[in-house]
C-alpha cells in the first residue's frame, strides 16, 4: 500500500509515534481524524508524493504509535 514511504518512529517523552515519509519537494504533513490512522490516506499519499515530501503519522493512542 505505501511501498515507497519509510517507516519510522520517533521517540517522544510520552512514548513514540509512527511516521511514514515519502516523496520529494516541500513537505505536507498529513493528520489522520478520530477514529482513523495513517492508512486513511492510502488512495491520495501517493499522488501527493509526486510533488511533495508526504509525512504521514499516527497520533498518540491510534495505529503503531503509543497508547
Amino acid at each position: 500500500m505505501f511501498e515507497k514511504f519509510v517507516s519510522s518512529d520517533i521517540q517522544g517523552p510520552y512514548g513514540k509515534l509512527h511516521t511514514l515519509r515519502g516523496g520529494q519537494g516541500a513537505p505536507l504533513l498529513l493528520l489522520h481524524g478520530h477514529p482513523q490512522t495513517h492508512v486513511m490516506w492510502h488512495r491520495v499519499a501517493p499522488a501527493l508524493a509526486q510533488h511533495f515530501t508526504v509525512v504521514m503519522m499516527d497520533l498518540r493512542g491510534y495505529g503503531d504509535s503509543a497508547r
